[in-house]
């Protein structure tokens, strides 16, 4: 029997079904939650496997596996209402996000749908979103935002084909009418952060759609080649922003009135690969358990990010469906956040362990019991004793996955609370 309050989750935007069919799809670098069939949440991440492996082609990058840990865990919500409701304030206009965080990367989209003939604008959502993610952990300095956005609308755009195959570059059709009616964004304010905020008005604009066009015409422009690339090295090297665009595009005039032609034209190019050159890495399926499932939309407001006056507000759901489900070792991982979240160290340890007693392997409890620990620790008498407790979770996190980024930054923070140096010869 449900005991899920329809009204409080109604509240937060996160309601779901009577009878929610939560699943969640794991391969080499997603973890996808999604209230939808098995079959469509395996073939979505089996599609997002292969867009890694066309991003990771075309930017010539070896197609590594990260840790478990560094994977992009994705949080299908069920609407754009919702979206808006998760980013907060000023989300008008946001119908997917990302939150990168080390060993903990979110991304939170409306929905999934891969049946249409053209990819379905809550697809190119994630796939800009996951774009963002692949090339800021590949580049080595920060990318201007019009190249941010610019290259992660290029790849967003992605088609893919009923063989397996997939298309690259396809024209942004979801930015046709931002470019014919938004406000417009000239070349010289792309490249020039100061000269746009000066310009920029209340009234939506066309930053992301220009950005794209002007992203697309320098990558496949043959006159051009390699401008793109010498912009960038200019940029990692400190060279002011205009100045760099200048030396690598030439005339600011002159790549206005391409750029203008670029985008009244009927035709572009795209990349078309084959699916035999887009290696898919195995992907595996499990139902979550009803505890789980009615859990999820107050674990997916956790995972977004809240602060102690939301966390408290979430709390009493999350308490009660762990009392219906006292041995599922999910709701208790998710209720042990929401008491760390809550201010309530010695309930999320509890919580944890309780957790950790019916599943030895949640990760996520091993962190909300060293979080908590952690913070016990700072008004301790001893702090050198308590300190060396809070790792203990850490270090048996460590053990599950031996390169989790939090163990190792804990270990370090716990030194450096205690004034000391960090001992680099000692284990965890």
């Amino acid at each position: 029997m449900k005991r899920f309050s329809l009204a409080f989750a109604l509240a937060l935007g996160l309601s779901v079904p009577a009878q929610a069919d939560w699943h969640v799809a794991e391969s080499d670098h997603f973890v996808v939650y999604a209230d939808d069939r098995a079959k469509d949440v395996q073939e979505f991440a089996e599609a997002l496997e292969r867009y890694h492996s066309a991003m990771s082609l075309l930017q010539m990058r070896e197609n590594t596996k990260p840790s478990p840990s560094n994977r992009v865990t994705i949080f299908v919500v069920g609407s754009e209402g919702r979206i808006r409701k998760l980013a907060g304030e000023n989300a008008k206009n946001v119908a997917g996000f990302y939150i990168p965080r080390a060993g903990a990367s979110r991304a939170f989209v409306p929905e999934i749908n891969m049946r249409g003939r053209e990819t379905d604008f809550s697809v190119t959502v994630l796939l800009h979103e996951y774009a963002h993610h692949f090339l800021i952990s590949a580049a080595p300095f920060a990318m201007p935002r019009w190249i941010n956005e610019g290259a992660a609308e290029f790849f967003a755009s992605a088609k893919f084909e009923k063989d397996g195959g997939l298309q690259i570059g396809a024209p942004a059709y979801h930015r046709a009418a931002e470019l014919a009616y938004a406000k417009d964004v000239s070349v010289e304010e792309l490249i020039d952060p100061e000269l746009y905020e000066k310009d920029k008005g209340k009234r939506f604009d066309a930053f992301y759609g220009r950005a794209w066009a002007l992203y697309h015409y320098l990558y496949f422009n043959k006159e051009r080649s390699g401008q793109l690339r010498d912009y960038m090295v200019d940029i990692a090297e400190g060279e002011a922003p205009r100045k760099a665009a200048i030396d690598a595009f030439g005339d600011l005039d002159n790549l206005q009135k391409e750029l203008d032609r670029y985008i009244d034209q009927r035709r572009m190019n795209v990349w078309t690969l084959n699916a035999n050159m887009l290696p898919t890495n195995a992907v595996t399926v499990r139902q979550l358990s009803e505890g789980e499932g009615e859990v999820m939309p107050l674990r997916i407001r956790s995972q977004r990010g809240v602060d102690r006056e939301e966390a408290l507000a979430i709390l009493p759901e999350i308490r009660e469906i762990a009392a219906q489900y006292p041995r599922d070792a999910g709701v208790l991982t998710a209720l042990a956040e929401a008491e760390y979240d809550a201010g309530n160290d010695g309930e999320a340890i509890v919580a944890a362990d309780r957790a950790l007693a019916n599943d030895p392997r949640r990760k996520n409890a091993y962190v909300q019991k060293g979080y908590a620990l952690f913070r016990q620790a700072a008004s301790a008498t001893d702090e050198d004793a308590a300190y060396t407790a809070a790792m203990a979770p850490f270090s048996a996190l460590n053990r599950l996955e031996n390169d989790h980024p939090i163990p190792l930054m804990y270990y370090y923070r716990s030194f450096v609370e205690r004034g000391e140096e960090p001992n680099e010869k000692a284990r965890l």
